[in-house]
């Protein structure tokens, strides 16, 4: 995966350059890095240092951004799907509580007043609201800590890209390029 990246990054930097379109987006830009040419260089040559740097900064940073932005993308589809399953554990569960609890009031109304009708309608009742409850509060958790593992993911990329920016940048400074990101 990470090679057909960098072939149609390549590809798209070989285009550029038999094409002679200055209007086309370089690499640096599509990274959000600021580069000029500070020791005259063409656009053509820009181009090609380019690509090398970022042929060099794969290699020593060990990312390649746009991996990381498929990888990213991912992620967030995959917790926002564990969020919407994490939702439908709920639905149900107060009728689960409700069987329980009219099962268990039955017993007390019996045992206490004779009276199972009655006690089974009051347990139905408070176990079918405490077990709504206690999902509620599991599902809660469940989506806390999904949030916490895709800000974890994030906070992650972050700082790979970054690293691949500073790699490039110094490849693209070695070749007399000014560089800011």
């Amino acid at each position: 995966m990470k090679s057909m990246n960098r072939i149609t990054a390549m590809l798209g930097l070989f285009g550029l350059l038999i094409s002679g379109n200055s209007n086309a987006e370089s690499l640096a830009n599509t990274l959000d890095v600021y580069v000029f040419p500070s020791a005259g260089q063409d656009s053509s040559q820009q181009n090609i240092d380019e690509s090398s740097c970022y042929e060099w900064a794969v290699s020593n940073s060990g990312s390649d951004p746009f991996d990381l932005t498929k990888q990213q993308d991912a992620s967030e589809q995959q917790a926002q799907s564990q969020k919407a399953a994490a939702g439908q554990g709920t639905q149900g569960s107060g009728a689960r509580g409700a069987v329980t609890g009219a099962a268990a009031g039955a017993l007390i109304g019996e045992i206490a007043d004779d009276d199972a009708g009655k006690g089974a309608a009051w347990g139905a009742a408070i176990g079918g609201v405490a077990n709504r409850r206690r999902y509620k509060r599991q599902e809660q958790a469940q989506v806390e800590a999904i949030e916490q593992q895709q800000q974890a993911q994030a906070q992650y990329t972050s700082e790979e890209v970054d690293n691949f920016k500073k790699a490039f940048s110094v490849c693209l400074e070695a070749k007399n390029y000014m560089v800011k990101y």
